[in-house]
């Protein structure tokens, strides 16, 4: 396997927690009531924004060619980033 896929496997493992995550947060934001749902949902809405870029980016990534796909990296690595910190701020306001 060489640096390319290594990388992009690990990404994609990543972004499967994310999605997960998502998915969890969604499943407790139900037993909240009315008002609260609508307080979370443009949190959630952003989460899976997300979401959908960093898979966007790594689409990229693996259409790149060899020589092209390190360029593309730092793209995928902000957008995980973003994506990580999202996750994190939503952990957050979901403990109140």
């Amino acid at each position: 396997m060489n640096t390319k896929d290594a990388y992009k496997q690990k990404a994609e493992a990543e972004l499967e927690i994310a999605h997960a995550r998502v998915a969890e947060f969604k499943a407790k934001a139900k037993n909240f009531t009315a008002d609260t749902r609508i307080k979370y949902a443009k949190h959630l809405d952003e989460l899976e924004h997300g979401v959908e870029t960093a898979k966007a980016r790594l689409k990229e990534l693996g259409e790149a060619g060899e020589d092209g796909w390190e360029k593309l990296k730092d793209g995928v690595e902000k957008a995980m980033n973003g994506l990580r910190k999202a996750i994190h701020d939503v952990a957050e306001k979901f403990k109140d």
